[in-house]
């Protein structure tokens, strides 16, 4: 393994970051709002899943006792 110069490394990891594209304020807004919307469509997803659920054990435990 090559040991390297701390200060070439931090030149190498400059020029890396430099590489780097970096989103928009745009694209962050966008992505963000994005990530909302798919938090409430899961969450309902699982509000209706969880509920049917809950009948069905309900109904279930109705059943035997």
């Amino acid at each position: 393994m090559a040991k390297t110069n701390p200060f070439e490394f931090l030149q190498e990891v400059r020029e890396e970051a430099n590489k780097v594209t970096w989103p928009s304020r745009r694209e962050i807004m966008i992505s963000t709002a994005m990530v909302f919307i798919m938090v409430a469509v899961a969450s309902v997803f699982f509000l209706i899943v969880d509920s049917i659920l809950h009948r069905g054990v309900q109904w279930i435990l109705g059943l035997a006792g």
